[in-house]
């Protein structure tokens, strides 16, 4: 049964066009590769390489192998890559399917945890209450795209979009959500956020809540929002910025005289944006691949 279907998927495949080739770069690791790839599919490529996704987000691992992208992975290479993540990025499940009432098989099944773009996928995230829920929520972005933002607040306008951006804040952009991490990436490794991070925007995660805007966790630690309406989390909820090495950014020092230092990373769990993936607008235009291949970026 399996068979047959990824030899289905495989000429499937070749009607579209020639094969895809692995994501990532040739300084990249092998394994490093497989996951890129497993992202971008399972993240953002299911349409374009034709795979079928249940609302949940899964896929069958059989139509994942199946992809010519995957033709040299074994199924023992792909559960060596899913447990040796460091990150959690993505879910391997076995699941009994009943065909008929004589024969039952088990059917594996994959999914990544968070960072899709894919519209349809509704995955099953537990709704963060209460702040206290969680030690922090914090967003990750590059130098190089705050000094655009602040430059546009200080009149400097590089562009009418990099405005419009600074002035919003966050955007989920063309992704479902806006990750956060819950801690951040110094020596463990923290989902939602990368350790190269350059600047940490904090977030005032209560009085986001108090205003109407919903916050979840996803199964491998990280903290989702959609934002508003219009998808973005404004700066008004922006509780401090810092430099990476802990320093205040001038004019972001924390706004309520009450809130004490975040502690150290603290969450070890070694449970997405990556990336996080969703960054400052500006920087997701200027900075990173557009949502669509973001899958390279591995967050």
């Amino acid at each position: 049964m399996a068979e047959q279907q990824q030899k289905q998927s495989r000429q499937n495949q070749k009607q579209r066009g020639s094969a895809p080739k692995m994501r990532g770069s040739d300084r990249d690791a092998p394994d490093v590769r497989i996951s890129k790839s497993l992202s971008w599919l399972l993240r953002h490529g299911a349409k374009t390489a034709g795979l079928q996704l249940r609302p949940d987000g899964y896929a069958n691992v059989s139509d994942v192998l199946a992809n010519p992208i995957f033709k040299d992975i074994t199924f023992g290479k792909l559960q060596e890559v899913v447990s040796k993540d460091a990150k959690q990025r993505y879910s391997l499940v076995l699941e009994p399917q009943i065909a008929q009432a004589s024969s039952a098989t088990n059917t594996w099944w994959i999914r990544a945890n968070q960072g899709h773009s894919i519209k349809d996928v509704r995955l099953e995230l537990k709704p963060i209450l209460s702040a206290s829920e969680i030690p922090m929520a914090v967003h990750g972005t590059t130098r190089k795209a705050w000094e655009l933002i602040c430059e546009c607040q200080a009149g400097v306008i590089p562009s009418p979009l990099t405005c419009r951006i600074a002035t919003q804040g966050l955007s989920k952009m063309n992704r479902n959500h806006i990750h956060l991490a819950r801690g951040l990436a110094r020596d463990s490794v923290i989902s939602g956020m990368r350790s190269s991070s350059q600047i940490l925007i904090f977030i005032d995660v209560q009085k986001a809540l108090d205003a109407g805007i919903p916050f979840f966790l996803s199964d491998n630690g990280v903290v989702l929002t959609a934002g508003d309406e219009s998808g973005f989390l404004l700066p008004t909820f922006f509780r401090r910025v810092e430099n990476a090495n802990r320093t205040p950014v001038p004019g972001w020092e924390s706004r309520t005289s009450d809130i004490a230092p975040p502690p150290e990373a603290t969450v070890t769990t070694v449970a997405d944006p990556l990336e996080s993936s969703t960054i400052v607008g500006v920087e997701e235009l200027s900075i990173e691949e557009p949502p669509v291949v973001a899958g390279e970026s591995h967050s």
